[in-house]
């Protein structure tokens, strides 16, 4: 319920959606590939390259602009952070109140407390769930165009360098693969170079 849970899995959930990119999709009007190569067609060169596209969200050494959206994000819901805060201390505070007065109290007094406690308990649901769909939009908002970013410049680091194949390592198990043709930290550093940390974020 607490934003600060959906704060700690974000880089998670914007890693997920930004493997989507590094598969390639048939582009409009393009044929289908035959099942089979006929007797005698040759068959294409290819190139291949892997990728882990985790290292993205790293904070030092990976998209310089995932860290600078991700601070955005959180800075923008640190009020509401702040408020469901509060609301849980004073839930804390009146439930040990209850428990630690109900032989003695006056029942209507001790009522008039879980009264309270009922009311803030279903404020404190109520806005924690308001609160994770705004965060749940939000990012979509703020993230949504780098990921569209990092889709474009996979493609356009491929073709640039001969790479007809990108394997991400993040999504699929690699038993073995050389050293030689992980392009992660290549592509960082060429993304970091074109597209600097301090790009406007979408407005809410």
């Amino acid at each position: 319920m607490k934003i600060v849970r959906l704060i700690a899995a974000v880089a998670l959930l914007t890693t997920v959606a930004i493997l989507s990119v590094s598969a390639q999709q048939p582009k409009p009007g393009a044929s289908a590939p035959t099942a089979a190569a006929p007797p005698n067609t040759a068959v294409p060169d290819s190139k291949m390259a892997l990728i882990y596209s985790e290292a993205f969200s790293d904070s030092k050494n990976g998209i310089a602009r995932f860290g600078t959206l991700l601070n955005t994000l959180n800075r923008e819901f640190q009020p509401r952070q702040t408020e469901l805060t509060s609301l849980e201390t004073r839930i804390q505070q009146i439930n040990k109140e209850i428990t630690d007065t109900q032989a003695v109290a006056d029942p209507k007094a001790l009522q008039q407390k879980r009264d309270q406690l009922e009311q803030l308990q279903t404020e404190y649901k109520r806005k924690g769930e308001d609160a994770q769909a705004a965060y749940g939009r939000r990012r979509q908002e703020i993230f949504g165009p780098l990921q569209e970013d990092i889709g474009k410049a996979l493609e356009a680091f491929a073709k640039a360098r001969g790479i007809t194949v990108i394997v991400d390592g993040s999504q699929v198990p690699v038993v073995y693969a050389a050293d030689s043709i992980d392009v992660t930290k290549a592509f960082i550093a060429d993304f970091n170079s074109k597209n600097p940390a301090t790009a406007s974020v979408p407005q809410p």
